[in-house]
């Protein structure tokens, strides 16, 4: 009997022995293996070793990757878009104004720089957003500022967000960052404020007096308009009146001389006088 128990025991101890054996296997190929998605880029490198040049034996991986867990690792950053509203703060213009500044960065790990980075920062990219490039943020503000008055850097916003793109993007493409994306709203001090406000309003009033003006003179060159040519109407029906007059009493006249004539005639034809034929009328 007991042969019998031991003869039948014999597979199912093998069952479990292989068990054992896989599940060993399984998690010694997992801790030796990562999968490294598309969206990143992996960094594989030694645990404790360097090149001569100091620099760390690293290498970009991706997809599947097997390695040694007690003397390499593999790290892997996101190298699709990445955006970050930065906390304001305040940076000072060259006549001492005040200047709060909200910065909007949206930017990309350059893929072919991840192990420079991953060598000198050895940190998420988390921390390096709200580290390093938060202070290139900052310098590029503080220094661009520091050449504007608060006058020409109101007047002069677009230039002067130019001017900040132009020297991040200078320090953050060196060091394996893309900037796609960079806005900021710009709020000037207090004081500024009420002045440029005060400013706008004056120009609105002079601009308001100014048009009342205009719309006077338009106003009195209509009415002086209107009178001439009221005049001028009267002129040409005083004229007009004045040629009737002057035609009515020269035709009254004519007829009048014409009335007295007759009136005067006594019926009788003219006689003729004198020799030679001449004709002599003799009106009495």
């Amino acid at each position: 009997m007991a042969t019998n128990v031991n003869v039948q025991g014999s597979p199912v101890r093998k069952i479990v022995v292989l068990a054992i054996v896989l599940g060993v296997l399984a998690i010694l190929i997992a801790s030796c293996m990562t999968v490294v998605d598309t969206s990143e880029v992996g960094i594989k490198f030694k645990k404790f070793s360097l090149t001569e040049q100091g620099k760390l034996d690293a290498v970009p991986v991706t997809g599947w990757v097997f390695y040694n867990p007690i003397t390499t690792s593999v790290y892997s950053y996101p190298v699709y878009v990445q955006r970050v509203d930065y906390s304001p703060f305040t940076v000072t213009t060259k006549d001492a104004a005040v200047f709060s500044m909200d910065p909007v960065l949206a930017f990309r790990l350059n893929r072919d720089k991840a192990v420079d980075v991953f060598a000198k920062y050895r940190k998420p990219l988390r921390d390096i957003e709200e580290g390093y490039m938060r202070t290139v943020i900052y310098d590029a503000y503080r220094i661009t500022a520091n050449k504007y008055t608060s006058d020409e850097l109101m007047a002069s916003r677009a230039q002067f967000e130019g001017e900040v793109r132009v020297m991040l993007e200078r320090s953050l493409i060196d060091e394996g960052f893309l900037v796609e994306e960079f806005t900021s709203q710009i709020t000037p001090p207090v004081s500024l404020s009420k002045a440029i406000e005060a400013k706008n309003q004056a120009i609105q009033e002079a601009l308001k007096a100014e048009n009342l003006v205009k719309q006077a003179e338009a106003n009195a060159k209509i009415s002086i308009a209107q009178a001439e040519g009221e005049a001028k109407a009267l002129r040409i029906k005083a004229d007009g009146e004045a040629y009737y007059n002057r035609t009515v009493a020269a035709s009254l006249n004519e007829l009048l001389v014409r009335q007295d004539a007759i009136e005067k005639w006594d019926g009788k034809l003219p006689t003729y006088m004198g020799g030679n034929n001449v004709p002599l009328l003799n009106i009495k």
